[in-house]
């Protein structure tokens, strides 16, 4: 490429800097770049040819004012330097580099990213995030906010067989981009946001259909003692969502939450122990002893083999940050780092559904006033969770039912179209995608987790599966 090459370059690209204001446009040639850990991409002459017809195709400079054209020392160099930071170096021999800022990097990344998400949305009708994105939206926000919304999508968009599709990535998103997740949670969720909002509300006072002593027995439904499990989410105000946290951040967060873990060892109504499986930790655990808690169903399992957590950045970093609270019956545990900062369980096999549900909200009540910054909730959306299917009470209670006449066909088939109509999931005996049990038995648990009450999810629970029993045993006269 000789000096009138070079300077005629210069000058189309002056002129094109004159005609935009924004770096956003400039930025869709540098999608096809990529940039080294110093900051400089290079590449060969037909490159150099690639990306400037690309500018001359988008019309693209984005720079506020005139290109600078400045030669060098040596005749046959120009830096075509643009008011926004960025410099071109053109140099004769046929080689070209470019200097751009982690900021103009980002915007590049973005536009690839934008133009993958606008190819997805007719591939991907079931992608709620993909469906839900507004391009206009999106370009109505800072650059900063720009690269922050498209992270949300990062899993969405690098698995377009997900559902939902999205992450929140800081305590505030719900609200930052309250015009993308809020169209998405009434998506997923059926539910128009316009005529109702979100109560987080305990009390099963006055609940219709329950029991007049509050008492919610359900041997009084025929029913043996169940196994019963329920957990809520909760996350750290202080700190970035998992999707988000750097390796300090988790560690932080561990050494953070380690003071109420002391707290809940000291009080006889907890007390058990705290394990970590950060690598130099007090409480480190090596892998056998790992592996006995996963086993056991206490500690969770090994989150780098997620796909959609490894693209929405969850299972970063692992295993550092994480850990798990475990009581001395072992019927209260508290995961650490998982895909919220807190999953908060308790167990237990009996008759009285109140007692588990009890024991949470004490617990909950613990540890959210030990927590310095409090968790994060939204006015209108309720408890703020990672994954928006989970926003709203953050809350998933089980409970293991036998049910051999409905499910005679091997198949959970039946059961279904009985649960259903009631606001009830059924799984397998091991969790989703695991088969049911060889004595019939399944996991129940209400399907709503937004704009309803935890109140209202003990209520469903219990008279969905006292209608689940009646259709049991109406299946077994048959």
């Amino acid at each position: 490429m000789g000096r009138s090459q070079i300077v005629r370059v210069a000058k189309e690209l002056a002129r094109l800097s004159q005609q935009q204001q924004r770096w956003g446009d400039a930025s869709r040639a540098l999608s096809t770049v990529t940039a080294t850990s110093s900051g400089q991409t290079s590449g060969s002459e037909q490159g150099w040819r690639q990306y400037s017809k690309m500018f001359a195709a988008t019309g693209a400079i984005a720079a506020a004012g005139a290109v600078t054209t400045v030669a060098a020392a040596e005749e046959e160099r120009v830096v075509i330097k643009l008011p926004s930071g960025l410099e071109v170096s053109v140099v004769a021999e046929g080689e070209w580099s470019i200097a751009v800022s982690k900021a103009q990097v980002d915007s590049a990344g973005n536009f690839k990213k934008v133009a993958e998400i606008m190819a997805l949305k007719a591939k991907c009708p079931d992608n709620i995030a993909i469906q839900v994105f507004d391009e206009a939206y999106y370009n109505s926000l800072s650059p900063a906010l720009q690269t922050r919304l498209l992270k949300c999508l990062d899993s969405g968009r690098e698995n377009p067989d997900s559902h939902m599709g999205c992450y929140a990535n800081s305590p505030d998103d719900y609200e930052t981009f309250k015009p993308f997740f809020k169209p998405a949670l009434e998506v997923y969720h059926k539910i128009d946001l316009s005529q109702k909002k979100h109560i987080n509300n305990w009390e099963l006072k006055g609940v219709k259909g329950l029991p007049e002593d509050g008492i919610l027995d359900m041997s009084k439904i025929g029913l043996p003692p169940l196994s019963m499990r329920v957990r809520t989410g909760r996350n750290l105000s202080k700190y970035p969502m998992p999707a988000s946290m750097t390796k300090q951040d988790r560690i932080d967060a561990e050494i953070a939450m380690g003071k109420v873990f002391d707290v809940l060892i000291a009080d006889p109504a907890f007390g058990g122990e705290y394990v970590s499986m950060t690598p130099g930790h007090k409480h480190f655990i090596d892998e056998r002893r790992y592996q006995e808690l996963v086993d056991s169903h206490i500690m969770f399992k090994d989150m780098s083999a997620d796909p959609y957590l490894n693209s929405a950045g969850i299972s970063s970093d692992w295993p550092f940050g994480r850990g798990c609270y475990i009581s001395k019956d072992k019927q209260f545990i508290i995961w650490l780092g998982e895909e919220d900062h807190l999953r908060i369980m308790c167990m237990q096999t009996g008759v009285i559904l109140n007692k588990v549900f009890d024991r949470l909200k004490s617990a909950i009540d613990v540890v959210e006033n030990l927590i310095e910054g409090g968790t994060a909730k939204h006015p209108e959306f309720g408890v703020v969770t990672s994954c928006p299917t989970n926003i709203g009470t953050g809350m998933r209670a089980s409970v293991h039912v036998k049910l051999p006449n409905l499910t005679s066909d091997g198949t959970d088939t039946k059961a279904k179209a009985v649960a259903k109509p009631l606001g009830l999931s059924v799984r397998g005996k091991g969790g989703e995608h695991t088969p049911i049990g060889k004595d019939g038995t399944v996991d129940i648990s209400p399907s709503a987790r937004f704009c309803i009450s935890e109140a209202e999810i003990v209520t469903a629970l219990y008279l969905g599966i006292g209608k689940l029993k009646a259709a049991e045993d109406a299946a077994k006269k048959k």
